[in-house]
């Protein structure tokens, strides 16, 4: 077994690694990324036999990558290889499955033995003696961290091709699962950047162009997503996919290989033991830390540096290293000083690429060894914590967890469809009963019991935590997972839990489907915003030139099958003053109920029961929304690809994405609407800004969110004030604090990421929609806005007590209670509608699309409502 290491320390060794002497003399070869007592068969062919230049001297494209790995499977016995999904570019995602060729014979039976390890009931008893272990390799989820990709046809084609005992033993032990690119977009665009800069001499100034990615970096995938936030969502096909093969295998041990800046060396888990997540065991940590050994000790053969216990936690469930340790299995996070290209200049000398792709195979290779040396702590470990799961669920004091369907069945789905991709069961609560204050209806809830396989993962997801060892995270803080969906959710306990009312497992969700209601009409349609879909069924009429209207206030009317009572927002489609139309307004309502899951009714007069009729100014005309949204320098491009995927596939219409730089030179009446997300004056000109603010006081509508807001304020395109913290900066009063300790003390005045609540106006337009008056948002800084002298344009405020789940310091707790979620400011004819929060979150906060939504679609039909002097302080 490879010597230990204390976790208390960081462990380092005499930097050669990074030495360009030897890669720079002639080049790099199997014989430097591989140990010396390794040999070889010389049947299997080499990576550079099939790219015609070695690995490290250019950056691989993935499909150059699948193409080998397909081709070891194909001359190889020891390979299988599956294409598991496809990115959003239509770019294969594979696994690549190794073992000895009698396991791969009869592999469907061993993938269902080694799932029963996590059954206690049928692996009680069980001898470990000839299971092997599962071992999954995962590489490069971000594009330009590529050492990983890089790293893997190297990996793969040692275990195809390496000879003798110690080879042998691996495969008849072992089943490894080499996932070689988890982000073929952003791979491919990095590589694509990093060659189209080298020249026959590689310039390893850090100034130079290829160690200075462009906007935006090939980090993201196709819609500009961190994939490594998205185990949890799993917003992403590349994500849905990995998730449904991670369900069938449940590895003992999964790892997640990085890269870093440029000026630090190497770092392995455990990461920093006080900002782990608390519901993961510690066991599990004890045998991370056995493994830091052999990865320690792979390291100290080539004399590099490495860290262990600084910088990188454990605590935010979607992350790739996190999600396994809740689900049985070993996360691994390895992070590589990244050359950003193929040389860079460092503090601890010249890095190469090659330098970063052998690191990455050498612990690579120590994970294997690993994995075979512990395979009976492993297969014990898989036991254990699924027999200690069910005896701490059976202990917890909440029975189960209920969620609300609410109007909006779209939303409902989409978390059931979550949580069965998750592999957690739910069933329908058929009795109507209130918990902890909520009342849930029968037949419109689901309950989540926590007496199942997965209880950890469910705690998770659903619990609300405010108490934490330490106040800092690499990530967020908080991901309850029904304030993403805004629904209605609350802890059932034992004490009264009531297994009578509820109902058999729910099963694979379906997509909801809305009815035509009453069947074709000649005079007009109606539907309701309540449903998520709502926008997207607005958009098809609108994008076909049908005419259309949203009612600003309620009504009753007679539909052909009864009074029915619609709320602010209903659309309105007329059909007889367009009868022109009369037949592609049918099909657009009956496909809205087909694919947007929504009711849309058939009414034959416009005189209403009581409320608004239907040709009533109150009913205000929509134009179709032409959007920019502001892209490039300056602007941060996870919250703009947020709002670029949820227009092009929740909405299903295209939007222009602006750079910023040429806001001054493009004719901004052509929009509607422009949005800025997080922006800073890096890519706006002067020009560019004094265009935008006429364009608003000519009756545009200006959209900020986040960080853009102090930027709107910052250059007259908003009047907002901002909840400024009191500080007394006397001298007597001088506060000195330890130096060692500011790192600390300094992020704990963030807000990394919490969820709050906040109340909605439901008869403001940017309110229309949220009837229940309550919208949870997720926050991420401490700007916090002052709520407007006009008494009219707050329409959305946090609660007095607002914090729900997640870390915020009393201090930042004191200064959000009350401030302003939605801001709309005057501005000439025109308007800038101001957010201080990302209502987008990672794709996933469905809960406030629509109050973002609400701003494009219904903005401009905001009046300005006057108030008298004597009401205004």
């Amino acid at each position: 077994m490879a010597p230990m290491r204390s976790m208390f320390r960081i462990l380092v060794g005499f930097a050669v690694a990074w030495s360009v002497t030897a890669v720079a003399a002639k080049g790099p070869s199997l014989e430097y990324y591989f140990p010396e007592e390794v040999e070889f068969d010389p049947d299997i062919p080499t990576p550079k036999e099939h790219f015609g230049f070695e690995v490290g001297e250019w950056h691989l494209r993935h499909e150059q990558t699948v193409g080998y790995l397909k081709r070891l499977a194909e001359v190889s016995d020891r390979m299988e290889i599956l294409e598991y999904a496809r990115s959003h570019e239509f770019k294969p995602l594979v696994l690549l499955k190794v073992s000895h060729p009698d396991h791969l014979a009869d592999i469907d039976r061993i993938r269902e033995r080694h799932l029963a390890w996590g059954d206690p009931d049928r692996s009680e008893g069980w001898s470990t003696d000839e299971e092997p272990a599962v071992l999954w390799m995962g590489y490069s989820v971000h594009g330009n961290e590529p050492s990983g990709a890089n790293a893997a046809p190297l990996f793969a084609y040692y275990l195809a091709a390496a000879q003798g005992e110690e080879i042998d033993a691996f495969l008849a032990r072992m089943v490894v699962l080499i996932d070689p690119g988890l982000n073929p977009d952003g791979i491919d665009r990095f590589a694509h950047w990093a060659n189209m800069h080298r020249g026959k001499n590689p310039v390893s100034d850090s100034d130079h162009r290829e160690h200075r990615e462009g906007w935006p970096s090939s980090r993201t995938n196709h819609y500009w997503f961190d994939l490594n936030r998205d185990w949890l969502p799993l917003v992403h096909p590349e994500s849905r996919g990995r998730l449904e093969q991670f369900g069938r295998w449940h590895p003992h041990i999964l790892t997640d290989y990085h890269e870093m800046q440029t000026n630090r060396t190497y770092f392995f888990q455990p990461g920093v033991p006080e900002r782990n997540n608390p519901i993961t065991p510690e066991r599990n940590y004890e045998i991370t830390a056995k493994i830091a050994g052999y990865n320690a000790a792979s390291l100290d053969q080539l004399g590099g540096l490495y860290y262990t216990r600084e910088t990188f936690d454990d605590f935010y469930v979607g992350k790739g290293s996190t999600y396994p340790d809740l689900n049985g299995a070993i996360g691994l996070l390895y992070e590589q000083a990244s050359s950003r290209g193929h040389v860079q200049d460092s503090i601890h000398g010249t890095i190469t690429f090659p330098d970063t792709i052998r690191n990455q195979l050498r612990t690579s290779l120590s994970n294997l060894r690993a994995a075979h040396e512990l395979r009976e702590d492993l297969l014990e470990y898989r036991r254990w914590f699924y027999t200690s799961a069910r005896e701490e669920a059976a202990a917890f004091p909440v029975a189960a967890y209920v969620f609300g369907q609410g109007p909006d069945d779209a939303r409902a789905y989409h978390m059931l469809d979550l949580l069965h991709r998750h592999r957690i069961e739910v069933r329908r609560l058929e009795e109507t009963t209130e918990i902890g204050g909520t009342r849930f209806e029968g037949g419109a809830a689901y309950v989540v019991p926590v007496n199942q396989r997965e209880f950890r993962l469910v705690k998770s997801l659903f619990e609300r935590r405010s108490d934490f060892e330490e106040n800092v995270f690499y990530d967020v803080s908080a991901w309850t997972l029904p304030a993403a969906f805004n629904l209605d959710f609350a802890e059932w306990s034992r004490e009264a839990f009531d297994d009578g009312a509820v109902g058999d497992p729910v099963g694979e969700p379906e997509f909801p489907s809305g009815s035509l209601v009453g069947g074709e009409s000649d005079y007009a349609y109606l539907f309701s915003w309540d449903g998520y879909y709502a926008p997207r069924a607005l958009q098809r009429f609108l994008s076909a030139d049908v005419r259309v209207m949203a009612a600003h206030r309620p009504l009753e009317i007679e539909t052909r099958e009864g009074v029915r009572a619609f709320g602010r927002g209903t659309i309105l489609v007329p059909v007889g003053s367009q009868p022109e139309k009369a037949g592609e307004i049918h099909e657009l309502a009956r496909r809205a109920t087909r694919e947007d899951g929504i009711d849309v009714y058939a009414v034959d007069q416009g005189l209403a029961e009581s409320g608004i009729d239907l040709g009533s100014p109150s009913f205000a005309v929509l134009e179709n929304p032409k959007v920019a949204l502001v892209v490039g320098r300056g602007a941060n491009q996870y919250e703009t690809g947020a709002v670029r995927h949820l227009f092009d596939t929740r909405v299903d219409t295209g939007i222009t994405l602006l750079d910023g730089h040429r806001l001054g030179s493009v004719d901004l009446d052509a929009y509607t609407a422009v949005i800025v997300v997080n922006h800073t004056d890096g890519g706006v000109t002067a020009a560019g800004r004094r265009a935008l603010r006429d364009w608003v006081a000519g009756g545009g509508t200006l959209i900020a969110l986040q960080g853009a807001v102090r930027w709107t304020a910052n250059n007259d395109l908003a009047d907002v004030d901002f909840v400024e913290r009191e500080t007394d900066n006397g001298e007597d009063e001088r506060l000195r604090l330890p130096y060692g300790e500011g790192d600390r003390i300094e992020q704990e005045k963030r807000i990394g990421g919490a969820i709050f609540s906040a109340h909605v106006d439901a008869t403001h337009p940017l309110g229309f929609g949220y009837e229940n008056e309550r919208v949870y948002v997720m926050r991420r800084g401490t700007d916090f806005l002052r709520p407007s002298a006009n008494p009219y344009a707050t329409p959305v405020a946090f609660d007095d007590a607002p914090l729900v789940s997640g870390y915020v310091s009393e201090e930042n707790l004191d200064l959000m209670a009350g401030s302003a979620v939605a801001l709309v400011s005057r501005q000439g004819s025109g308007r800038t509608i101001l957010f201080s929060d990302d209502l987008n979150f990672r794709g996933f906060w469905y809960g406030g699309n629509k109050l973002f939504l609400n701003a494009v679609y219904f903005g401009p039909t905001i009046r300005h409502i006057s108030v008298a002097e004597d009401d205004v302080e």
